[in-house]
């Protein structure tokens, strides 16, 4: 039977975009920042994939990068309150854009999203009551 092992986005700058994921906590070695292809696993037998435009360009010569913001987004599970302000915090002052600053979500959690540098919304989370 077919399984969803992995996710893959297609990036602008590898060096930029495994910058932004090492301040979400991904272990990345930095010495793929030069690479075309770069894979990451997160557990549970799932990876995140990164190619550089140049890469799918090689092999698809109709691809184009979008013009808009993709139709995808990640979440990052944090374990408290807190750690959602510092971690907004350190990728908003590592000079990346911000799309919404920490709040307090009526559904119950702390909530806020960061914006990689290819244009993909990530929000950072957490239970308020994980304070």
């Amino acid at each position: 039977m077919p399984t969803l092992d992995a996710f893959g986005m297609v990036v602008a700058d590898m060096a930029r975009t495994l910058a932004f994921y090492r301040l979400l906590g991904l272990d990345i070695p930095q010495s793929l920042d030069s690479e075309g292809h770069v894979e990451v696993e997160l557990g549970g037998g799932v990876r995140l994939m990164f190619d550089t435009e140049d890469l799918v360009a090689s092999f698809d010569a109709d691809w184009a990068p979008p013009s808009e913001r993709g139709r995808i987004g990640l979440a990052i599970s944090c374990a408290s309150p807190t750690e959602v302000n510092g971690l907004y915090s350190t990728v908003i002052n590592a000079g990346y854009e911000s799309h919404l600053e920490p709040f307090d979500a009526f559904w119950g959690q702390r909530y806020a999203s960061v914006i990689d540098p290819n244009g993909i919304v990530v929000d950072l989370y957490s239970g308020l009551d994980a304070a």
